[in-house]
Parts: structure tokens; C-alpha cells; sequence
């Protein structure tokens, strides 16, 4: 029993769900709690107390305007004296000016019934005569003349009234008195009312938004028609959506609330401080702090507990799956107490890389004398029309009793045939297949006497490297065989140096003829890497030198196929001066 107890409490799957619990009951309960009250607050307080109180207070200003509208469409309608305003004055002067004082007072007594309104006008561009009906009780009565010259500069401005919009209300700015102004149009006349926008807030007043809120009017982008300067000094965004808030100011520490007009380009903002909605909640907030203080040093608890109970033995186990990544095949996850399952992982892992281990060993083995055994049949795939070309010139040269280049040409080939039985090791002195390469193309110079030339250059210092054998013969056979033509000379050059540009030494084999280059066909295959040998054998030494470097250095060595006055084969590989085995 007691070890049933140990086994169940030592297990990985007790310690996780106890450690999650420890640290997921006391957030979701915090979390829980503070979104109840998160929603109580925001719904009570700022959906019901702003937004509902801003629809109600716009719907106010809009149903005041629109009873301005009404009274000037009605006006417009049964006034017959706005002909008189439209038409020169010259004819009757008198008839003129009495009409003019008529619907003056007219506009004036009329004024008196709407409280927000300030003044009404009427402008006649035939005579530049603006009639100027301000009422007793507004801000307009008296030092009106910057509201008139505004007016007058408006409805001169031909840009201005070409985009105005004769069915809503717009904002008129004067003097850092901001006014709503609609006008309509009656034949060439136009008839308008302002209202100033304080006027308009004053009942807005009775809001307790604290001493830090405003309500206010913002024009159609959202620019403050009053309080500029506080809305700057605290970086307050009036930008808003209807029915819902976002938070604005330097530290997100204003409700920014609106609604939008129905009858003008403007809209009714609340700015409520935060601190006015949470003024209320101070020991609630100590509680929530204390909340999320245990929270934290919980969860640092269990963190910790985590960290020795999963973590670090997760992390022994990937630390040692790294080193055998890396090819490091001797680490093991070392023996320190922990969990039963991760105990039973340890044990496992060990035995399976002890395995892994002794079977990539019989593998790499099997693979060595796989490999030696391929790169003795590539070196052993040897043209057969060199035979027969060479016992051509053999002949031709007897028959010509050219008894002194028989001889030269028999030693050179005595010389080639000595190197290719004695080629089946993996490598040769640099040395050596220069010169078999050398008795190779002396061979050629018999063929085409004439047409055909060639060089070697090579640093001395490298004749004493190894390189595979039979490299630089293979390349020199594929010029002769698909570059020569006995019309033109044809040159082969053979340089051989360091490779500067490589991290590590390399040695740099350039072998260029002067023949008509690769076709585009043949080039992208090459450079692609794709194999032209055919059924009769067409293009077999380049595959054979490509896969022989392949098989001795991997990666390390590469191949160039390019065209530049002629084909032109660029091979490097890693400069050794010592026999590899």
C-alpha cells in the first residue's frame, strides 16, 4: 500500500494536474470575479448614465432644429415680400426698405420662440444686402458685426457654396465663437439661422461628469467646438461610435462616448475622467490588488514547481538529443532522481541509442566496402574507340615509316596504359595524373597534327597533392571528343591553383578549350546536375567524375559547367597532401 501511495503521488500525471490546479483555481477566480464586476460597473455606470443620457440630450437638439427648419420653410413659403429683397431697389426705394423692416421684426418676434435659436438672416447677392434679424435675449443682439461679415464672406466664397449642403446643418466658425448654421435657398435669396453651440450645451450643464469631464460639440472630424485647449493639453481623441466608448488621453484615462447628429455634420460627446467611475470603489480595488499580488506569487510557486518536477527533466533529455543530433553518439541522459515515467523514458532512451550506436557502426562498414567496390568499377569504365584510334596512328605512321614519332607515340601510350592498370587506388599524386593527363593529350597531338594544342599551368606546390585519378584525363577526353573540329585549331588549357575564396583550403581545377562551348541544352542539364550518359556511352566521363567525388567528399566538392569563349569546367576540392585512406 505504501508503495502504491508513493507511485501515485511520484507520478507526472498527480504533480501536473496539482500543480495546474494550484495555479488555473485562483486566476479563473479572479478572473471570474473581476469580469461580474467589470460588467456591473461599465454597464451601470457608463452605458445607462452616458450614452443613454447623450441620445436622449441629441435627440433634444435635433427635434430643436428641426422646428428651426420648419419655421423657415414655412417662411419662405408665405412671405411674398422675398420678391421684393430679390429684385433692384432703384424702382421703388421706399417699397424696398418698408418691406425689408417688415421682415425684419417679423424674423425677430419669431425668434423669441425658439430658446437655442440666435439670430436669422437674409442675404441678397443681386444687391450684396444682408438682413440681419438677431433676437432680443441672444449673444448675437450686440456685437454682432463679425457674425455678419462671416456670413457675408460665406456666401461669397463660391468654393465654400458650391459643396454646401442646403439639407443639413454645418458649423461656422468666427472668432473662436463656434455657431450650427443651415441655410436654404429661395429663388436667388438665401434664408438661414444660426444657433450658438454654448447656447445649445446649456443643459448639458446639469451632467455630473466631474470636474475633469466636459460635453461638448464636435464638428464632422471630430475637432472640439469648445475647450480646445483642454482636449489638446491631454491628448484627448474625440473620435467615437455610436453606443459604445473608447478609451482616449496621454495614459487611456478618459471615456470618450458620442452620438451623432441627425440633422447636421456634428455630433454630442461625454469625455467622463476614469477616475470618476472607479471614485467609488476604493476598498474593492484593494481587494482586487491583493487578488492578483497572491496571484502572481502563486503562480511564481508553481512555476518553480513545475520547473523541477517537468521541465528540467524534459530538458536533460533534449540536451543529450542534441549531442546525438550533432553526431556525438557517446551522451546519455545521467541518472538523477525524478519521476517514475521519466525514470522509465531515461532508461529507455539510453538503451535505444546504445543500439542505434552499434548499428550505425555495421552499417557505415557495410557502406565503406559498398563504396570501394563502386569507385573501382567507375575507375575501370575506360572509352574502347581510344584503342582503336590509337592502333589507327600506329599504322598510318608505319606506313609513312615515321619510325621516331612511332616511337615517341609508343611510349606515351606504354606511359598511359602503365598509369591505368596501376589506377585503382582512391588517389594519386597530383604529379602523376598531370603527367598521364600530359601523355594523353601528346596521344591527341598525333590524331590532329595541326588542329590541336594545349598547356598546363600548376603552382609547384601542389604537384605533391592527391587528388582522385583520372580527373583531369576524363575532361580532356570529352573536348577532344565533342570540341575539336579539324577546320578551326583547337586549344585546351589546364590550369590548376588555390581556391582563395573558400573558409578552408581548397584546390582549383580549370580546365578551358577554345571549341564552340555547350549547347543551351546540355549546359542546363549539367548545371542542374542531370544525367547525360546514354546507351552508347555519350557523356559517361562526366558522370563518372561527378559521382567519384560524390562518393570521396560528400558536399565538400563541387562542379562548374560555363561557357566563355568555349566551354570552360571549374572543379574544386579539398586540398590534401596526405594519402587518405
Amino acid at each position: 500500500m505504501k508503495l502504491l501511495n508513493r507511485s501515485l503521488f511520484n507520478s507526472l500525471r498527480f504533480k501536473l494536474v496539482t500543480g495546474l490546479m494550484l495555479i488555473m483555481i485562483p486566476m479563473v477566480s479572479f478572473l471570474i470575479y473581476n469580469n461580474l464586476y467589470s460588467i456591473d460597473v461599465v454597464r451601470n455606470q457608463v452605458a445607462q448614465s452616458n450614452s443613454n443620457m447623450l441620445n436622449l440630450y441629441m435627440g433634444l437638439i435635433d427635434t430643436t432644429l428641426e422646428d428651426i427648419d420648419s419655421y423657415m420653410l414655412k417662411f419662405t413659403a408665405e412671405e411674398s415680400g422675398l420678391n421684393i429683397l430679390d429684385s433692384l431697389p432703384e424702382a421703388d426705394v421706399d417699397l424696398y426698405n418698408l418691406q425689408r423692416i417688415w421682415l425684419f421684426t417679423e424674423l425677430r418676434d419669431n425668434a423669441t420662440y425658439y430658446k437655442a435659436l440666435d439670430y436669422f438672416f437674409i442675404y441678397s447677392p443681386l444687391n450684396q444686402d444682408l438682413l440681419f434679424a438677431p433676437k432680443l435675449t441672444g449673444s448675437a443682439y450686440t456685437n454682432n458685426d463679425f457674425i455678419k461679415e462671416g456670413i457675408v464672406a460665406l456666401l461669397n466664397d463660391e468654393q465654400a457654396m458650391k459643396n454646401y449642403q442646403y439639407d443639413k446643418w454645418s458649423v461656422l466658425n468666427l472668432k473662436e465663437q463656434n455657431y450650427l448654421l443651415h441655410m436654404i435657398k429661395a429663388g436667388n435669396l438665401y434664408i438661414g439661422a444660426g444657433v450658438n453651440v454654448d447656447g445649445v450645451m446649456d443643459p448639458l450643464d446639469f451632467l455630473d461628469l466631474g470636474s475633469e469631464g466636459r460635453s461638448l460639440l464636435v464638428d464632422e472630424s471630430n475637432r472640439p467646438l469648445q475647450d480646445e485647449d483642454f482636449f489638446e493639453k491631454n491628448k484627448i481623441d474625440l473620435s467615437y461610435i455610436s453606443k459604445t466608448y473608447q478609451l482616449s488621453g496621454e495614459d487611456n484615462n478618459y471615456l470618450v462616448m458620442g452620438e451623432k447628429s441627425g440633422k447636421g455634420e456634428f455630433g454630442l460627446v461625454a469625455v467622463v475622467p476614469e477616475q470618476n467611475i472607479l471614485e467609488k470603489l476604493p476598498y474593492l480595488q484593494r481587494i482586487i490588488v491583493l487578488i492578483a499580488t497572491g496571484s502572481i506569487l502563486i503562480l511564481v510557486i508553481a512555476l518553480y514547481f513545475l520547473r523541477k518536477v517537468v521541465l528540467l527533466p524534459i530538458n536533460r533529455i533534449i540536451v543529450a538529443m542534441r549531442k546525438i543530433k550533432e553526431g556525438y553518439m557517446e551522451a546519455r541522459i545521467p541518472n538523477k532522481p525524478t519521476s517514475n515515467e521519466f525514470e522509465m523514458m531515461n532508461e529507455t532512451f539510453n538503451s535505444m541509442v546504445c543500439d542505434i550506436q552499434q548499428l550505425k557502426i555495421d552499417v557505415y562498414e557495410e557502406q565503406l566496402i559498398n563504396q570501394k567496390a563502386e569507385l573501382k568499377q567507375l575507375q575501370l569504365q575506360i572509352n574502347p574507340h581510344f584503342f582503336l584510334n590509337s592502333l589507327n596512328i600506329v599504322y598510318y605512321l608505319a606506313q609513312e615509316k615515321k619510325y621516331e614519332l612511332i616511337q615517341e607515340l609508343s611510349l606515351s601510350l606504354i606511359r598511359y596504359f602503365r598509369f591505368m592498370f596501376r589506377s585503382q587506388t582512391d588517389y594519386v599524386l597530383l604529379q602523376d595524373e598531370l603527367n598521364h593527363s600530359e601523355n594523353y593529350l601528346k596521344i591527341q597531338t598525333f590524331r590532329f597534327p595541326g588542329s590541336f594544342t594545349y598547356d598546363i599551368a600548376v603552382d609547384g606546390e601542389l604537384r605533391e597533392c592527391y587528388i582522385p585519378p583520372l580527373i583531369i584525363q576524363s575532361f580532356a577526353e570529352n573536348t577532344i571528343k565533342h570540341a575539336i573540329n579539324t577546320d578551326e585549331p583547337t586549344h585546351i588549357a589546364i590550369s590548376i591553383g588555390r581556391c582563395e575564396l573558400m573558409p578552408e583550403e581548397r584546390l582549383r581545377i580549370q580546365i578551358h578549350d577554345t571549341g564552340r562551348g555547350f549547347s543551351e541544352e546540355v549546359l542546363q542539364k549539367l548545371q542542374q546536375e542531370i544525367n547525360l550518359m546514354n546507351e552508347d556511352g555519350e557523356h559517361i566521363g562526366i558522370w563518372n567524375v561527378r559521382r567519384r567525388l560524390r562518393l570521396l567528399y560528400g558536399d565538400k566538392a563541387s562542379m562548374a559547367f560555363y561557357n566563355e569563349d568555349g566551354a570552360a569546367v571549374e572543379i574544386t576540392m579539398p586540398l590534401t597532401k596526405e594519402m587518405r585512406s
